[in-house]
């Protein structure tokens, strides 16, 4: 396994792929790798992984079955049957479970999970929050600690946020909801019943 794995990883390496350590970086036989993708130390790559030129996949990631677009940065992450486009940003401590979609120019922080989820280009999904089942819009700010309660013991449920909306630090929202374009919540609310775009909801539970 050693001997395939140095001349598999020296056969990238010869083909434009930076490793900073190569005796760390395991990567299966079907993984495809763009020009001039860098691939930090202790780095796993799975299946049908492919990386974008330009990609950064940062020390600790694990990527399976992963697409990967253009100058996008994953650090410390896991990845699984997800997509992430370009000049995105992943990590550090996040996990995109499968089905979820990474928009252009999007960025998951830290300790943020994303399931059966698409998040919008230009959107922020920083720190320890939780999106299921979700279709987030363009530039939608979702707040520390918020997230979707989408399983309600029997059923999976969906969250539809709009372009712009602003989702405040530790809401809750109880699928299925949709919340309107440029809607608000506010700290803590508790969300059961869809907000109109351009609204401010708050409270427990959420008032329009």
């Amino acid at each position: 396994e050693w001997s395939l794995r140095v001349r598999l990883n020296e056969a990238h390496m010869r083909n434009g792929v930076t490793m900073r350590d190569p005796s760390t970086v395991y990567l299966d036989w079907t993984v495809e790798l763009g020009t001039d993708v860098t691939i930090e130390p202790n780095v796993i790559l799975r299946g049908a992984t492919r990386v974008g030129d330009g990609s950064v996949i940062g020390a600790g990631s694990q990527l399976i079955d992963a697409t990967i677009g253009q100058r996008v940065r994953v650090w410390a992450s896991v990845i699984e049957s997800s997509t992430v486009e370009d000049e995105a940003s992943v990590g550090p401590y996040s996990h995109l479970r499968p089905g979820s979609i990474v928009g252009r120019g999007a960025e998951v922080g830290n300790f943020a999970e994303l399931k059966n989820t698409r998040l919008g280009s230009g959107s922020k999904q920083h720190h320890m929050s939780y999106l299921g089942d979700a279709q987030v819009g363009e530039r939608v700010n979702i707040g520390a600690g918020a997230i979707t309660a989408n399983y309600d013991g029997a059923r999976k449920h969906p969250t539809t946020i709009g372009d712009g909306a602003f989702i405040g630090v530790d809401t809750m929202i109880v699928a299925p909801r949709t919340i309107g374009a440029g809607a608000m919540t506010g700290a803590g609310s508790v969300v059961t019943k869809d907000v109109p775009a351009g609204t401010l909801a708050v409270g427990v539970p959420a008032r329009i």
